[in-house]
């Protein structure tokens, strides 16, 4: 089993389960016993299984806007475009109309993302051929530049919903594009950087103690700041990755995914704790605590690295608990479990979990 960056790729498929639920389904489960080389071979095999999933149900059709010359009357009738016709003696009328297609942005981006898959040489021979075997459903479909993917303003609904999961593997894969030499040729990035795996990151530890620990309440709310109302116009929102909850207990996790756990002192050499880290978990926990009661602590969770020292503290800080702790990615996924049942319950004591 190959890493990625320190991470053995298996557990990103893990980690990707968690963050989308839909891969903890039967039909996604030999994917987690597979070999993968490379993390673009996992892509292209949860790729091919989504996609053959999709072809199943049908793809995603919606109302795309056409303009052409016909000979009877379709939806709307362009006027400037049909006397243009008719002064050219042409026996056509121009109109505007919409039809129900395959050829959409979400099946576009899925096409685009196939392709340059199967293009990779990183990508097992097996799956790029699998890949391909799905693709010829679709040659209604156009490819899309990447770059003018607008991520931002696709819009989910009932009718497309199992597109979620499988268009953010296909943001994993494009966003770490890097055009070649070639024109219109793209190579892909060996890894995903610190960005991507950083979301990834704080989207699992969230969805675990979300889906095993759900009398924790696990969430991401932000916290209001404690202080005189109408004072707050320039201050910054405080948004927490993942806040759990029993009882009068609240832990706040704050999730880092960093090349190095610990900054260096220019001067000295010697390593201390991310001082921005630092007090931003304190700034969150003394103002969600509110009554100075003790009962809201805050930690810092860092991904694990190769280094030599890493953080692992607990200490009380003006009366609340802080912990400073790494989570080991580079092991089997049971251990990396252990880990996170031990957090949960090293603070709230034993608790229920909810097994998959």
């Amino acid at each position: 089993m190959m890493k990625d960056k320190g991470i053995l790729i298996r557990n990103i498929y893990y980690m990707l389960s968690y963050a989308f639920r839909v891969l903890k389904r039967s039909n996604y489960d030999e994917i987690g016993s597979e070999r993968f080389e490379h993390i673009q071979d996992l892509f292209a095999a949860i790729l091919t299984k989504g996609i053959a999933r999709q072809l199943k149900q049908g793809l995603y059709k919606e109302y795309v806007s056409h303009c052409d010359d016909l000979s009877v009357l379709r939806g709307k009738l362009d006027i400037h475009g049909t006397i243009h016709h008719k002064l050219q003696r042409k026996q056509k009328l121009s109109c505007e109309y919409d039809e129900l297609s395959e050829n959409n942005v979400f099946n576009q981006i899925l096409k685009t993302t196939s392709v340059i898959l199967m293009q990779q040489p990183s990508v097992n021979v097996k799956r790029r051929t699998a890949l391909k075997k799905v693709m010829l459903h679709f040659d209604s479909v156009d490819m899309i530049e990447p770059t003018r993917i607008k991520w931002n303003i696709l819009r989910f609904q009932k009718n497309n919903q199992s597109y979620k999961m499988l268009l953010n593997i296909c943001y994993f894969v494009l966003d770490g594009l890097l055009l070649s030499t070639d024109k219109g040729k793209f190579k892909m990035a060996n890894f995903l950087d610190e960005q991507h795996m950083s979301r990834l990151f704080e989207k699992f530890v969230l969805e675990y103690y979300r889906y095993h620990y759900p009398s924790l309440r696990a969430a991401a709310p932000q916290i209001a700041w404690n202080i005189d109302t109408g004072a707050t116009d320039f201050l910054p929102t405080m948004q927490t990755d993942i806040v759990l909850k029993s009882c009068s207990k609240v832990l706040i996790i704050d999730t880092k995914y960093y090349a190095h756990t610990m900054q260096v002192q220019s001067r000295y050499g010697s390593r201390t704790f991310h001082s921005n880290n630092l007090y931003q978990i304190f700034t969150y926990v003394k103002n969600q605590d509110v009554g100075n009661t003790g009962n809201v602590a805050g930690m810092l969770l860092y991904a694990r690295t190769e280094e030599t020292i890493v953080p692992n503290a607990d200490f009380m800080m003006s009366g609340n608990k802080m912990s400073v702790k790494t989570l080991d990615l580079n092991t089997a996924f049971g251990n990396i479990a252990e880990q996170l049942d031990n957090i949960a319950t090293s603070y709230f004591g034993e608790i229920e979990k909810k097994e998959a």
